[in-house]
């Protein structure tokens, strides 16, 4: 078994009774080709709670400074991590970003770039939308419905796949692309309460 496999399990059997995870919409991740999972972001767990709800491996982005300690970083790699510069345009970050896409694999990604100090769905950054437009990938927009409280329910949905063909023929701009990925995070959390 992998280390991310094995991760993959531990924290499952962890954090699935701790937050009484109910997951919706887990056949609307395709199960091959590329993918690319964006989802709102409200707390520091909720790249695991992505990992271990998605029926598909996930390559996550992490800060760069988690890598600068050796061991740390070896780890974080093994369990499909890998390093970006925020605050800046890290073409290294993107560049593998789009090799994990064409080696058919699947990229999670927060568009807002950081947490929401609100819970409330920001703004996304163009990262997400560069990675939608550049790549064959299906898009799956994805919706953590909070609170992270021990005993409370955790609602993790992934919607269908978005039709991102015409934005990328109308040579939309990243942002664009960005900010309508967001609309339909926003649209998933709003189905949901209504």
């Amino acid at each position: 078994m992998s280390l991310y496999k094995f991760a993959k399990t531990v924290v499952a059997i962890l954090l699935f009774p701790l937050y009484r995870i109910k997951v919706i919409g887990k056949e609307n991740v395709p199960k091959e080709g590329p993918v690319i999972i964006c989802s709102n972001h409200i707390s520091n767990i909720d790249p695991p709670v992505v990992g271990i709800t998605s029926p598909r491996d996930i390559y996550f982005m992490a800060k760069g400074e988690l890598f600068e300690k050796p061991v740390l970083g070896k780890l974080l790699t093994k369990i499909h991590a890998f390093p970006v510069r925020r605050g800046m345009g890290d073409r290294n970050a993107l560049r593998n970003g789009l090799k994990i896409l064409r080696n058919n694999e699947t990229l999670g990604l927060f568009p807002e770039g950081t947490r929401s100090k609100t819970g409330k769905v920001g703004k996304g950054l163009a990262g997400a939308g560069f990675f939608a437009l550049r790549s064959k990938a299906e898009i799956v927009p994805c919706a953590i419905i909070g609170p992270y409280k021990p005993g409370k329910r955790l609602t993790v949905i992934y919607g269908k796949p978005m039709d991102i063909e015409t934005y990328r023929q109308n040579k939309a701009s990243a942002k664009d692309t960005s900010d309508a990925i967001m609309n339909e995070i926003r649209k998933i959390i709003d189905n949901h309460y209504s």
